[in-house]
């Protein structure tokens, strides 16, 4: 079962219950998609693996990847800011001060950079973007010595990207159907509020349980807001010593649990009855990741749907049978299952209408413990795996991201939501934005949410569907409750979270897609290797 959990990335798929629709009459979204899956992986900033694209480098020894004719540019690396970046001009970067530089495919296995709320914050210098390596860089030097090998040492290895020489799947996804380049992170900050922000939009109504101060901060109105990386309270694989918090306010689980929409959350590692290869079980359950350090599979931080009392599974408790799946009649298991499980689900007929796929740690791409590698193999099996299926036709698969990890990217969006709390940092100490635009807390009377400063930094974004426009490049801006959106409008009528959710100002991703005539246009699946990311149909 565990090799299962190597060829699965984080996934919603969502169904329609929608019907026929006539030869040559035109369909809408909810007659033409039946599963949206969302790949939802770790902690990459747009530049760090787009910033060249549609140019590769080539270098000898690599996977070799070749613009197909017409493909669009993007909002990218060139010119001044490869050659003379606001990040090397300034002084304040001291050693790690830098232009942004490639790197290898033997390069793939880096240190994490910093990704904290307020470090993000000042590494945008309020719009000038040139303070990256003083504020979130974190020094490795490269696996094998070499071009680079002084900068990638110092504070300057967040201005490192990669090319399609090596996240050449993902190249090779935006070559045959659409990605975006002005997706962004709702708010600033870490993997768990990126998490949190998927499935409610709302990061207030944090609750600390347990020595979580750290990881949340004052809404300014009695309540707080979660910023940091607190544990889920009740999980029984969060450590008892940690910072535990729990959330309050609506999610999208609860609204398709209510709608009668079949759906589940599969995270690598969440069966704690399966024993890995190295003889681990239970929470311990872990794989050797590409640092040569053993990784835990299952990261409670990174499973949303544990922070809500209506949506949380704590025990871990099986579901009572494969056909029982994403089904209310799931027992205990409330919507809470093991990437495995998704895996077998598919293949038993019982494709779920909401799927929600978060990578055994090693493999979801997360730099210091995964890499772009890893995460490839990841996300090609689950993409080759669902486009051999009766109903790809009827499919939509999203990759998205919680967080930018603090690599560096060039691009900021207007600040819509302003933030005057003492974690704020973008326009100056306890400053994000003007302080007139902001959205509410869960709690009616918070009129004024601090600690949601955003849009925060721009992330990839990548749509794979029969539905999807070929080699499309969207310049809509949008962000994670964008996604969100995208399942509201297809299967629950536009029905919103609420409570002060992003999901209510977001951008649509719709220009994504061609509903312009009865069948899918891009139907031919688009097979790739799963070690080089070339394809092979």
């Amino acid at each position: 079962m565990n090799g299962l959990c190597g060829k699965v990335a984080a996934v919603v798929a969502v169904g329609v219950l929608g019907g026929s629709t006539m030869v040559g009459q035109k369909v809408g979204p909810k007659d033409a998609i039946r599963h949206i899956v969302v790949i939802y992986q770790e902690n990459v900033s747009f530049d760090h693996y787009f910033a060249t694209y549609p140019k590769a480098a080539n270098a000898p020894g690599e996977p070799v990847f070749m613009a197909l004719p017409g493909t669009p540019g993007v909002d990218g690396l060139s010119g001044s800011l490869l050659l003379e970046n606001p990040n090397y001009i300034n002084m304040a970067n001291g050693a790690g001060r830098a232009n942004p530089f490639r790197l290898r495919r033997d390069q793939a296995a880096t240190a994490d950079q910093d990704h904290g709320y307020q470090a993000e914050q000042m590494a945008f210098d309020g719009g000038k973007m040139d303070l990256f390596p003083k504020s979130v860089g974190h020094a490795d030097g490269p696996r094998v010595p070499g071009e680079n090998a002084g900068v990638a040492s110092t504070a300057g290895l967040t201005m490192g990207y990669f090319d399609g020489n090596t996240v050449t799947a993902y190249w090779n996804y935006a070559q045959h159907y659409a990605m975006s380049d002005r997706q962004f992170d709702v708010v600033f900050g870490p993997s768990t509020p990126g998490a949190i922000n998927l499935i409610s939009g709302q990061t207030n109504g944090a609750v600390n349980d347990q020595s979580a101060e750290g990881g949340i901060t004052a809404d300014g109105n009695g309540g707080f807001t979660m910023i940091s990386d607190p544990q889920p309270s009740g999980d029984v694989c969060s450590s008892t010593s940690d910072a535990l918090v729990h959330m309050t306010g609506p999610n999208i689980g609860e609204m398709l649990t209510k709608a009668g929409v079949s759906w589940g959350f599969f995270q690598g590692g969440f069966d704690l009855t399966v024993t890995n290869p190295n003889g681990t079980t239970g929470c311990r359950r872990s794989t050797l990741s590409p640092l040569k350090t053993e990784k835990r599979d299952y990261l409670p931080h990174h499973e949303p749907f544990q922070y809500y009392k209506s949506t949380a599974n704590p025990l871990h408790v099986r579901p009572k049978s494969v056909k029982t799946i994403a089904t209310n009649a799931d027992g205990a298991a409330n919507h809470q299952y093991d990437v495995h499980d998704f895996f077998d689900a598919v293949k038993a007929g019982n494709f779920p209408a909401v799927s929600y796929l978060k990578a055994p740690a090693y493999e979801d791409g997360h730099s210091g413990y995964s890499s772009p590698l890893e995460e490839q193999k990841f996300v090609v099996g689950v993409i080759n795996m669902l486009e051999q299926q009766p109903e790809w036709k009827h499919t939509v698969v999203v990759i998205a991201y919680d967080d930018s990890d603090g690599w560096y990217d060039h691009a900021m969006a207007k600040t819509t939501n302003g933030s005057t709390g003492k974690a704020d940092r973008l326009d100056g100490p306890g400053i994000c934005g003007d302080g007139t635009t902001a959205l509410p807390g869960v709690n009616p009377a918070t009129a004024h949410a601090q600690g949601r400063c955003g849009p925060g930094p721009r992330l990839p974004l990548i749509v794979i569907s029969p539905w999807a426009k070929a080699n499309f490049v969207d310049h809509t801006q949008t962000d994670q409750t964008s996604i969100m959106r995208l399942v509201e409008d297809v299967f629950l009528g536009g029905q919103r979270v609420g409570a002060g959710s992003f999901d209510a100002t977001s951008g649509s991703m719709m220009g994504m897609f061609d509903f312009g005539s009865a069948k899918p246009k891009n139907l031919k699946p688009v097979l790739l290797d799963p070690e080089t990311g070339v394809v092979k149909n």
